[in-house]
């Protein structure tokens, strides 16, 4: 594959693939891998987005809602369906009586390690085509671009 300006030269159909295209359609594939393995593993994407976040630990209620990027009152029916379904658990914040936290229950860290597992292992299979070099630069691009949206984010650009 080769890059030119703003055009990425590619397998497409014999196609030029411009990269703000070429992103649409790689989120659209991992979307569609993600939505194939939440299906695998019982879980919706949305389900299995949140049992991935809880798995560094446990998190408010407003926290969760920044990270879906919703309101606190729509993450409450998610995470009642998740206590309906033993993979996590509400409790109080302590010292702050009137703040809830969710933790994954130990059916929900299995739930996630497996879901985690599986989707790790079907994203190095989309990358496999990819040269150790060009896996490299891919991983170094993708780096550059969080790192400037987090820093954006952070300084309510975005």
């Amino acid at each position: 594959m080769i890059k030119t300006g703003q055009t990425i030269v590619g397998e497409t159909a014999g196609h030029e693939l411009d990269v703000a295209a070429g992103l649409v359609q790689l989120t659209g594939l991992v979307q569609g891998m993600y939505a194939r393995v939440s299906d695998r593993h019982d879980l919706t994407p949305v389900q299995a987005k949140l049992l991935c976040i809880l798995l560094d630990g446990p998190r408010g209620m407003a926290e969760l809602a920044r990270c879906f990027g919703v309101e606190k009152a729509a993450l409450t029916g998610l995470t009642d369906r998740a206590e309906r379904r033993g993979l996590a658990q509400r409790s109080p914040v302590p010292g702050d009586r009137r703040a809830t936290q969710v933790t994954l229950t130990e059916t929900g860290r299995q739930a996630a390690v497996a879901f985690h597992a599986e989707v790790g292992a079907e994203l190095d299979r989309l990358i496999s085509p990819l040269t150790p070099d060009s896996r490299e630069h891919f991983r170094g691009a993708m780096a550059e671009i969080i790192a400037e949206c987090r820093a954006a984010s952070a300084r309510g650009e975005c």
